[in-house]
């Protein structure tokens, strides 16, 4: 053992300082994404077919030439954007941004849009020495706390899978659902709305739907109403500012679901427990948070190194930040939501068959 622990060590070793390297080139990437998004230097390269010099994207985007051009020449050398005219004057050479890679950096739409990714972790980063302090003293550091990037890049984050698979495909999947939605006079509650895209999202895809959008995070409530207004839908979506728990305006709903929240809540089983009563006698209470491993398992797939990556640094925080709390963190396993549920007074719990790449379905049994 000895033995093969000595043969193995120094590949072992160099496998992981590789690893970590390449994390790091990561890294660097998702700063020139960032600066690139913020800047709005990928809205100004979008479509340009001759491409721009630097001093053009300057001008265009307000920013400085020297900055500009060495930005420019980064992204090229790590093969985001490419070289039209690679002259040895550094101020004449003309970039393009390739249109599928626009569509990754601009198409607020599309299922590939990867822009808001680079803002989430920039602001996670900032927050890092209050996390550290956080570790050491078992308190917590807020979802406020994370500032506006952060809520606006999680709300862009989602809004392409609500906006194209939420209501679309996936409440349609749902026989008895789908036709309750149908319905003249059918109601909604999205808990934790967030910025308000699943809210939205519903009621573009169920026009005799009316929704109420409830979250704690004041902010987020105006951003979810200046969305549903710029969708609108603002005739049909009222968005409250209101603790989940308590739901001051709740009424009888057809549906009432949670989208990628309940394990972010410092008290899930207390806020289950009114989502199961303000869903009525014929009302279906829909869960819908991270598609996690069943089980822990060491080493996990990309996604489960994805989904506690969040939860160190962010979801687990924000849940230590208040008292009581139940401290899920992101990664919250089919079994501990089951737990909540019989504590909150459900039958049971079922996983839907539906598929997608980030999430898991479940239906709570009354």
């Amino acid at each position: 053992m000895a033995a093969s622990t000595a043969v193995n060590g120094p590949a072992r070793t160099k496998a992981l300082a590789d690893r970590l390297f390449e994390a790091g080139l990561g890294t660097m990437d998702l700063i020139g994404v960032y600066l690139g998004d913020r800047l709005g230097y990928y809205r100004a390269l979008s479509g340009v077919k001759v491409g721009l010099t630097s001093g053009q994207l300057a001008r265009r985007t307000s920013t400085d030439e020297r900055y500009t051009r060495e930005w420019l020449e980064q992204q090229a050398v790590t093969g985001i954007l490419e070289v039209v005219a690679p002259s040895t004057y550094a101020q004449k050479r003309r970039y393009t941004l390739p249109a599928p890679h626009a569509e990754v950096l601009t198409s607020q739409d599309s299922l590939s849009y990867l822009a808001p990714l680079a803002r989430q972790l920039m602001a996670a980063a900032r927050q890092l020495p209050a996390v550290a302090k956080a570790y050491k003293t078992g308190g917590g550091v807020g979802w406020a706390k994370f500032g506006p990037e952060m809520r606006e890049s999680q709300s862009d984050f989602n809004r392409p899978f609500f906006a194209h698979q939420l209501a679309k495909e996936c409440l349609r999947s749902i026989p008895d659902i789908h036709v309750n939605l149908s319905r003249a006079g059918a109601r909604v509650a999205d808990i934790a709305c967030g910025g308000g895209w699943s809210s939205i999202a519903i009621a573009q895809a169920y026009r005799n739907a009316k929704i109420d959008g409830y979250d704690l995070d004041e902010p987020s409530v105006r951003l979810a109403r200046r969305n549903a207004k710029q969708a609108g839908v603002a005739d049909r979506v009222t968005f409250y500012c209101a603790d989940a728990a308590s739901l001051a305006h709740a009424r009888a709903y057809d549906l009432v679901i949670i989208c990628e929240a309940l394990h972010d809540l410092a008290q899930p089983v207390e806020v289950l427990a009114k989502m199961r009563r303000i869903a009525g006698s014929g009302g279906a209470v829909i869960v819908v948070d991270e598609l996690v491993a069943g089980e822990f398992t060491a080493p996990g797939d990309a996604l489960e190194r994805y989904f506690y990556g969040w939860s160190i640094s962010i979801c687990l925080p924000d849940s230590m930040s208040h008292r009581p709390t139940a401290a899920t963190g992101t990664v919250m396993r089919p079994a501990t939501l089951r737990k909540y549920a019989l504590a909150a007074g459900f039958k049971d719990t079922e996983v839907l068959p539906i598929k997608t790449d980030f999430f898991r379905f479940y239906r709570l049994q009354q």
